[in-house]
């Protein structure tokens, strides 16, 4: 594609390029996915790698999780928090986006969006324990909170990878699935938007004020167990009819 070509050719292509909708949340369906072009259109026009985004997406997520570990709990802590895990996540689209418009990406590419990934899910869990110990949680047995909503994070991420993975390799292809091969309900995506990371992140609004903070908080993680619990099963069926891998 032509560097000269405008912001809006460039989001346009990318739309006819993305990700099928298929198992998405409301908030990356209509949200994150469509900031992230727009970033990915940027990016493309300043003639940025996608690693290079990921780098961004880890540095904007990152600042934000430490600002959460280290900072106060005030109400201009929470609304830079929320601007910096908001974009990064955006960034985190944007940079396979990017891939896909220079004609795809590289399992170097994919590798290192994933272990940030992996990076970040668990290190917003334990931001948040390390500044409940410091003081912000009213009392100590709201610690269990953030450290066993790191290991279901960490569960689930893997379990979501993994899945995907299984997916590929069953239909004989390493390519992801584009709009058009697949669409969840508009119902569905409501439904799981208690397990995505962007609402988490917006969550971060109510930093400043830690009663209301804590019930939002333990609200999505008890959200989150329901939704493992019936996942996970689902997921396993779903391989288990792949039948064998041809491995010894």
């Amino acid at each position: 594609m032509a560097s000269a070509a405008s912001h809006r050719e460039i989001v346009d292509l990318l739309r006819s390029k993305q990700k099928t909708s298929k198992g998405a949340s409301a908030y990356a369906r209509y949200l994150n996915r469509p900031a992230g072009r727009h970033l990915a259109a940027l990016a493309y026009k300043f003639k940025m790698t996608p690693n290079g985004v990921t780098a961004l997406s880890a540095l904007s997520s990152f600042s934000g999780i430490a600002l959460i570990a280290l900072a106060p709990a005030t109400w201009t802590v929470s609304m830079i928090v929320v601007v910096l895990l908001v974009l990064g996540y955006a960034l985190d689209s944007a940079d396979g986006q990017l891939a896909r418009l220079r004609g795809g990406g590289s399992f170097a590419g994919e590798w290192l969006d994933h272990v940030v990934d992996a990076f970040k899910m668990a290190s917003i869990h334990l931001a948040v324990l390390v500044a409940w110990y410091r003081g912000y949680a009213q009392h100590e047995v709201w610690l269990l909170v953030p450290l066993f909503y790191q290991l279901l994070a960490v569960v689930l991420f893997f379990a979501i990878i993994l899945t995907d993975q299984m997916r590929r390799a069953h239909r004989g292809s390493t390519s992801m699935r584009l709009a058009g091969e697949g669409s969840s309900s508009f119902i569905y995506s409501l439904a799981v938007m208690p397990t995505e990371y962007g609402v988490l992140a917006v969550a971060f609004l109510l930093w400043a004020v830690p009663p209301a903070f804590t019930a939002v908080y333990a609200s999505l993680f008890v959200v989150n167990v329901c939704f493992v619990v019936l996942a996970l099963p689902r997921w396993y069926r779903e391989v288990r009819s792949y039948g064998a891998t041809g491995k010894a």
